[in-house]
């Protein structure tokens, strides 16, 4: 008897859980067309306030793709680069990185993600080992040292398209 009773609790806590994933499920469908809608409706982002708070369209040139317009690539995760002193781990450095780049290129860095990131991780680890660069990364010679060797070897990499690097996060965790 107690075994049914702990059957028919479970289930109808389970029926209870489903009906309230259902009833409180987001929407996000219907959550991206509002969002279209207001942009397109009473969304002025787009626009410029005068002196006197009247509103007026930002009047800007049209370019196309390929006259040098920016993008920027966000990896999908940090670059953890270890500093390795007398055979161990003396400390930890973390990069959030950014490429930018020709809105033509933009497109194709997602599907080379990898080659991309092992690139740089090679370039930091090649940084790590010299013994000061990494191990004072907000010093201002070292930051640009870290962005120049990044982006010299990612240019060799890729033929065209990376205009720079943007170190957007750097932390250094000592162990």
């Amino acid at each position: 008897m107690k075994l049914v009773i702990t059957s028919v609790v479970a289930v109808i806590f389970v029926a209870l859980g489903s009906l309230a994933g259902v009833i409180l499920k987001p929407a996000a469908p219907a959550a991206a067309a509002v969002a279209t809608d207001a942009a397109s409706e009473g969304d002025y982002a787009g626009a410029k306030k005068d002196d006197y708070g009247a509103d007026k369209k930002a009047k800007k040139p049209e370019k196309s793709a390929s006259s040098g317009d920016s993008a920027y690539y966000k990896f999908s995760r940090e670059f953890v680069v270890p500093i390795m002193r007398g055979g161990q781990v003396k400390s930890l450095v973390i990069l959030h990185i950014s490429l930018e780049t020709d809105t033509s290129t933009a497109d194709s860095l997602f599907t080379e993600e990898p080659k991309l990131r092992d690139n740089i991780m090679t370039t930091l680890i090649e940084l790590s080992n010299d013994g000061r660069t990494l191990e004072e990364p907000t010093n201002v010679n070292n930051y640009e040292t870290i962005r120049a060797m990044i982006l010299m070897n990612l240019n060799d990499a890729i033929s065209d398209g990376i205009k720079n690097v943007l170190i957007v996060d750097v932390a250094k965790q000592d162990l």
